[in-house]
């Protein structure tokens, strides 16, 4: 067999298991191709609980940091107006794990909102006309 008879063109091998790499044909077998409204509505949604997923763990962050913060002052009115005294370290170590896991879901939604793609669409790269898996 020759060098040309054993290539395959990439929409063979996009979905291929035996392609381990993470060329353009790797990653693109990981989008997902969808109508274009379901593209736009998934990118609005994603990009909408990305954004609200990091501004609220900051705001979490903070009142895990800060004694005078405006969401940390309503936690700790709403405990004590139920009876319960928890300790400030306690409630700073929750606000801290709440607030990074929150910022992990949405960077999550996010990275998951980027895998798709409407249909006709390309990556920048693989619009380019290069082709990077060329020898010479």
């Amino acid at each position: 067999m020759s060098d040309g008879d054993s290539s395959t063109t990439s929409e063979e091998s996009a979905g291929s298991p035996r392609d381990g790499g993470d060329g353009p044909e790797a990653r693109r077998g990981r989008d997902v191709v969808v109508p274009m409204r379901i593209y736009k509505t998934v990118t609005v949604f994603s990009t909408l609980i990305a954004v609200v997923s990091v501004v609220f763990g900051f705001m979490l962050l903070d009142a895990a940091t800060l004694n005078v913060s405006f969401l940390g002052n309503i936690v700790r009115g709403a405990l004590a107006a139920f009876g319960l005294a928890i300790g400030g370290g306690l409630l700073s170590t929750v606000f801290a794990a709440l607030g990074l896991a929150i910022i992990a879901f949405g960077a999550g939604v996010y990275v998951i909102g980027t895998r798709f793609r409407a249909r006709g669409m390309g990556k920048s790269q693989e619009d380019s006309g290069e082709d990077s898996n060329t020898n010479g």
